[in-house]
């Protein structure tokens, strides 16, 4: 009887330091593809994490909408049924932070040290605690550069795009943007997209060219336009819940993982667009158009228009303080 009551407490001993052991789980989930600069920079973070903490956390990546789509995964956050994310910066509106939409304006960046003065100061670190009321804890924004339009059309002047049903992403500002070039906004999931250009559901879209070429989209678009109209980036975000949880030395570990895998991510985004559209253009199956500086003009002529219309929606005053930053 000692004998046993000896084994039962050893057993349940060991049960609770193995539980006590049991590494820590985050189920990161995100749209794209493994080999796109987000795809790249998830797997760098969980090396990165799963090494600072000696084990104690376990990253489970799930690329290319395994687990949710679009629409599904903020809410699966907000629930705990994920833990991580890495959602474009224009899904946060349909959230009520309407204010990410600034990032959606054509044309607000003319470049990419423009785009880090407003992620990396004080206007990127306002917008971040905006999210905390949802939620959310947001951690770092990740590039990924800017946007070419496609379509099975040569789209050179704003004129070009009369008529055209363009997918965009849920997005008033995008919805904004199509329209003013005269297009047909129409709201679908990243995963659909790649179909819905197949079957003529949707005529064309924008993408940065790494996120067109590892979904195969230049299979099924004849031209391509270097516009570098607008930007497509993304914020990392945690459950708020969950994050505020965790021991702290674990969360300064991931803390110091997530900035590692940020600057490797930034080092790699615009490589990677410049390699994705050198192997678009290789395939043969599609035409690559870069904007004359006329034809440029002309496009923000049409599209600058946007900003006005939407300062009621985001706010004149962080519009300003945007373009006051990019000015630098």
């Amino acid at each position: 009887m000692k004998l046993k009551s000896a084994l039962l407490v050893l057993s349940a001993a060991f049960s609770l330091n193995a539980f006590a052991q049991a590494p820590i789980v985050i189920k990161f989930s995100h749209v794209v593809a493994i080999d796109t600069p987000k795809g790249q920079a998830a797997e760098r973070f969980k090396q990165l994490a799963e090494k600072a903490t000696n084990g104690r956390v376990k990253i489970e990546l799930y690329p290319n909408s395994q687990l949710y789509k679009d629409k599904e995964e903020l809410e699966a956050l907000q629930l705990g049924a994920v833990q991580m994310l890495a959602p474009s910066l224009a899904k946060f509106g349909p959230l009520g932070v309407k204010e990410f939409e600034a990032f959606d304006l054509p044309y607000i960046f003319p470049s990419k040290t423009a785009l880090y003065n407003v992620t990396e100061g004080e206007i990127g670190k306002s917008l971040m605690k905006k999210l905390e009321s949802k939620g959310i804890t947001g951690l770092a924004f990740w590039d990924n550069g800017f946007k070419v339009m496609s379509a099975n059309k040569p789209l050179h002047t704003p004129a070009d795009f009369k008529g055209l049903k363009l997918r965009i992403q849920s997005s008033k500002v995008l919805d904004a943007q199509m329209r003013a070039l005269g297009a047909n906004p129409q709201v679908l999931a990243f995963s659909e997209v790649y179909q819905a250009l197949q079957t003529g559901v949707v005529d064309g879209t924008e993408n940065p060219p790494s996120n067109m070429y590892t979904q195969k989209m230049h299979e099924v678009q004849k031209h391509v336009t270097v516009s570098n109209h607008g930007y497509l980036g993304y914020a990392v975000i945690v459950n708020k819940k969950f994050w505020d949880g965790l021991p702290a030395d674990i969360r300064a570990a991931l803390d110091k993982a997530m900035k590692d895998a940020t600057t490797f991510e930034k080092a790699i985004a615009q490589r990677d667009n410049d390699l994705a559209l050198e192997a678009i253009k290789k395939t043969g199956k599609t035409e690559i158009y870069t904007l004359s500086v006329k034809e440029q003009a002309e496009w923000r002529k049409a599209l600058l228009p946007v900003q006005k219309d939407m300062e009621s929606r985001i706010g004149k005053d962080l519009i300003t303080a945007i373009n006051k930053e990019a000015a630098k």
